[in-house]
């Protein structure tokens, strides 16, 4: 177990998000939402490349069906709807657009989300200023011809994580007016969550609760944004530990490696004074001594 943190690639994310891990290619994709981008890290040799998209992308999830590609398809949760993002060698990216979704105000996009063990593509959806406060963020199934709303009134939602079983959901807000971690019991034939319960208050820990991943002992692994943190909380809720790594803003966490036995983190660069942090918006990587869970491949 190493728990210090190693730089994997100072990408210099205005957001940093969405890491996903595809065992096949032995890549790291994540998106960075302002700059409009899917990246790519290669373990073999650490290459990373990236694709410009269309609109800013809160999350991707791996297509099924990928395999022929030299980069996969990915179903992307977008600005106004879901699309499929097929990255070409050459560079360009094709994208298909799915569905659309009509926002309850202006100004908002997909955020943080993933697919539940069936393969079916959750996400949340924020009003792009904070400042605003609005509750008009929504929970989507993603899964059908139209996106559907599971749960509404969030601020910030993120922290969308499945306990090995399936049979939970974690839901996080990380406004800081809010700052709370939500458990689920989910339905796995239905893909609906219900039994909405409090797991943790984040208000008297440091750092806000952000992106998220599950280990495969049930741990619930989520990056403390602004405490420059990575809290590991145990399914009674329990906080078992946290790590550090040397930015102020991680946002995202996800298993991978070839064992499965390392955290990938992304995080946050925002403008101004960076001298005390310089690698912000890059990504890193911990190896806590757990391995973490085969992401499900999305069905479009």
């Amino acid at each position: 177990m190493t728990t210090t943190a190693e730089l994997v690639l100072d990408a210099r994310n205005g957001v940093g998000e969405s890491p996903v891990w595809d065992a096949r290619r032995q890549c790291l994709f994540w998106v960075d939402i302002p700059g409009r981008a899917l990246w790519c890290w290669s373990a073999a040799g650490g290459r990373a490349r990236q694709w410009a998209t269309p609109e800013m992308t809160g999350c991707v999830a791996l297509a099924a069906g990928s395999e022929a590609t030299p980069h996969g398809r990915w179903v992307a949760a977008m600005e106004t709807g879901v699309a499929l993002l097929t990255p070409n060698e050459d560079g360009t990216l094709d994208h298909e657009p799915l569905s659309t979704v009509q926002h309850p105000q202006p100004g908002m996009r997909f955020n943080d989300g993933r697919c539940d063990h069936q393969g079916r593509l959750r996400a949340g959806s924020m009003v792009m200023d904070m400042s605003l406060a609005s509750p008009a963020g929504r929970l989507y199934a993603l899964d059908g011809a139209q996106p559907r709303v599971l749960l509404d009134g969030f601020i910030t939602p993120n922290g969308m994580a499945f306990s090995p079983d399936g049979k939970t959901m974690y839901l996080s807000d990380s406004h800081p007016d809010v700052q709370a971690i939500w458990a689920f019991d989910y339905d796995t034939d239905t893909g609906t969550p219900h039994k909405r319960r409090l797991f943790t208050d984040m208000k008297p820990l440091p750092g806000r609760p952000d992106g998220a991943a599950v280990d495969e002992d049930g741990g619930y692994w989520i990056c403390g944004n602004d405490a420059g943190l990575v809290h590991r909380f145990m399914p009674d809720g329990r906080l078992d530990r946290s790590l550090a790594v040397p930015v102020k803003k991680p946002a995202m966490c996800a298993f991978g490696g070839s064992g499965l036995d390392t955290l990938f983190v992304t995080s946050i660069r925002l403008g101004g004074d960076l001298s005390d942090q310089p690698l912000a918006g890059g990504v890193f990587a911990l190896r806590p001594g757990v391995r973490g869970l085969d992401e499900p491949r999305c069905v479009p």
